[in-house]
């Protein structure tokens, strides 16, 4: 496994600047703390993306998400480059998108060649809208509304159908074809397979909301058979999030393969293998996840040897990632503002955002690194508690930040939050969501606009009786 540990240049921020893997072998953006463009530059200031981030913050305003587009670049051709050259067979590499929607993401992900995994009607307006061919959009979720199946089937993506409830409306939403373009359906299926991370992301034991029971099997392939204008192109399951376990994947991919030679000995015409995403990233230096590379040549040997072993044809390789796409590409740039110092017990530093702008650590519990990004050289030998604005005592970002002696003004860095920290903001207290910029090249783009207070009232209605005064 590559190992991408922070060096130790006197306990201060540029720590945790990417580092070249010894092997000579390509960095793994999931390896690396903050985004691959990231460094020093002559003002002792953090740049990304050839952008310093203190100018940044004076242009852009703060908090402000800071998407490193080399980053994100990579990652995509690492799973996809990857994959062509471990897997004999045909492949695509689709972005989960619920990591981070929006259309500029979707767009670099589509020029590099990905696919786009979809859960709800509002990823798929953004992923067709970011012209993304439907073509190589794949629709799942556990509960889609009528109106989220009527929509899929018109743009003609591919429906991952989740249960029983699928089907029935997806049956009676295509009586009406005449089977000529049937609608195309890969079915997910729960594998029972446990692995070790947060019980709130593990999607793969039993006892899930996703997915069809393995016990179901035989009854769903009867009944997607019956359908003539359904096609069961394919199989799908996913086991989690935040992975650094190889071991659950090799055994995904034996009981996905024994569920597609069932399936084409019920005759439907499977071609297509998805399984799933799950590669972790590191948020942390105790975190040590395998590489891109190592993670897909894993899942790619394995489809491959238990069709071999089971004498199947090699099915089309699907796989999801999104968290170790995007996540290692984006840092939160935050202002410090108050410093409450409690005399043996700790140093709060607040800054202007939090759990409105990353609500994973008082949902998850996530952990984080900071670092100042004005002063890196500046010896961390401060242990801090990094506090977010909120009127809420949980909203903490990190617990134990270890910094220099901080100071208001100062621009505090959060690394890795390019996933679920966008596309899970909120609005509590009426904060507005911070803008984001995509960097490049000493370039700077908005791909987000920070909402204004106006905005936040935007869909507000005030009944006419309370407009009239005195009443």
């Amino acid at each position: 496994m590559v190992s991408t540990y922070p060096r130790a240049v006197d306990n201060c921020g540029r720590q945790y600047l990417p580092e070249a893997p010894s092997t000579g072998e390509p960095l793994s953006p999931n390896q690396s703390l903050l985004p691959l463009s990231a460094r020093a530059n002559e003002s002792d200031r953090l740049e990304i993306g050839g952008c310093d981030v203190t100018m940044l913050v004076e242009r852009f305003g703060s908090p402000l998400y800071i998407l490193d587009e080399e980053t994100l670049r990579t990652a995509c051709r690492q799973y996809r480059d990857a994959l062509t050259a471990y897997y004999p067979g045909e492949s695509q590499v689709l972005y989960a998108s619920k990591a981070w929607s929006c259309l500029a993401i979707c767009a670099i992900v589509d020029r590099e060649g990905l696919g786009v995994d979809v859960v709800t009607g509002g990823e798929l307006y953004t992923a067709i809208r970011a012209g993304v061919s439907p073509q190589k959009i794949y629709l799942h979720g556990n509960n889609k509304s009528r109106d989220e199946l009527k929509f899929a089937i018109a743009v003609g993506c591919t429906i991952v159908a989740d249960n029983w409830q699928d089907l029935h409306h997806l049956a009676e939403l295509t009586r009406d074809g005449d089977g000529s373009q049937p609608q195309r359906l890969m079915l997910r299926f729960t594998p029972g397979i446990e692995c070790h991370t947060h019980e709130y992301i593990r999607t793969g034991h039993l006892d899930s909301k996703f997915g069809f029971d393995p016990d179901d099997l035989d009854a769903v392939f009867e009944f997607v058979k019956a359908q003539g204008n359904l096609k069961c192109i394919g199989l799908h399951a996913h086991i989690g999030s935040q992975i650094f376990e190889l071991q659950p994947h090799r055994d995904l991919a034996g009981v996905l393969v024994d569920w597609v030679a069932k399936a084409r000995q019920c005759g439907l015409p499977v071609e297509e293998l998805n399984v799933g995403g799950g590669l972790g990233i590191r948020y942390t230096e105790a975190d040590d996840p395998p590489s891109i590379d190592e993670w897909v040549k894993l899942i790619a040997t394995s489809v491959a040897e238990a069709c071999q072993a089971r004498q199947v044809a090699l099915p089309k390789l699907l796989c999801e990632p999104g968290r170790s796409l995007v996540g290692p590409a984006c840092v939160s740039a935050y202002t410090v503002g108050a410093i409450k110092t409690i005399p043996q017990i700790r140093t709060y530093v607040s800054v202007d955002g939090g759990m409105s702008d990353n609500p994973r650590p008082i949902t998850y519990q996530s952990s984080y690194r900071a670092a100042i990004a004005n002063r890196l050289s500046a010896a961390s030998d401060r242990t801090v508690t990094i506090a977010g604005k909120h009127c809420e005592s949980g909203d903490i970002l990190i617990g134990e930040a270890l910094l220099p002696e901080p100071q208001p003004g100062d621009i505090l860095v959060v690394m890795g939050t390019g996933a679920y920290n966008y596309s899970m903001a909120s609005n509590y207290n009426r904060v507005g969501r911070p803008a984001a910029v995509l960097v490049r090249d000493g370039e700077a783009n908005t791909i987000l606009q920070r909402e204004t207070y106006e905005d936040l009232i935007r869909q507000d209605r005030l009944p006419e009786r309370l407009m009239r005064s005195g009443v």
